[in-house]
């Protein structure tokens, strides 16, 4: 069956390393829905978070693939692990003066937040995870959206409730 799967990397922080990350997918056809890449509490460290999708076969081979490249530190596939993900997301929309309270009203609801305003424009920006930022693009569609841009999912393992009560350090 093929579903999206969440993958995360800690891989060195050196030139080229996206390059090859890439180049993997795209040599045996595998497509990134979406990549976020960067540095962590040691700048020699980069975390990589890639959606893409598959079938358990095709994503076991895309795990062993990226655990074979030389600057790749650790791969985790966070589909089948409890975790935490948020996109970052801004949707300039129309804002006719007459639809103004209501896409006010329809941030509020939605935790957004309004960062730039023209005569004629919202742009707002909203983080959450993939079914909030999909419903929020719906409800403004009506409006007249101008231009989306989107970071791509970011995730993190949730931090195990036992490691935690028992004072383990756990570094990533």
């Amino acid at each position: 069956m093929v579903r999206r799967h969440t993958i995360s990397l800690l891989v060195e922080n050196r030139f080229g390393v996206l390059a090859r990350v890439a180049g993997l997918f795209s040599g045996r056809g595998y497509n990134i829905e979406s990549l976020c890449v960067a540095e962590t509490t040691d700048p020699t460290v980069s975390k990589m978070t890639i959606v893409t999708s598959g079938d358990d076969q095709i994503i076991e081979q895309i795990i062993k693939q990226l655990r074979k490249l030389i600057d790749v530190i650790k791969v985790t596939d966070l589909t089948t692990t409890e975790h935490v993900e948020r996109e970052l997301v801004l949707v300039k929309v129309n804002a006719a003066p007459e639809h103004r309270a209501e896409i006010l009203r329809t941030v509020d609801i939605f935790r957004a937040k309004i960062v730039d305003v023209s005569p004629s424009a919202y742009v707002v920006e909203i983080t959450g995870d993939e079914g909030k930022i999909g419903a929020f693009i719906e409800l403004m569609k009506p409006f007249g959206i101008r231009d989306i841009a989107r970071t791509g999912k970011v995730a993190m393992a949730r931090t195990a409730k036992k490691r935690e009560q028992e004072g383990t350090r756990h570094v990533a």
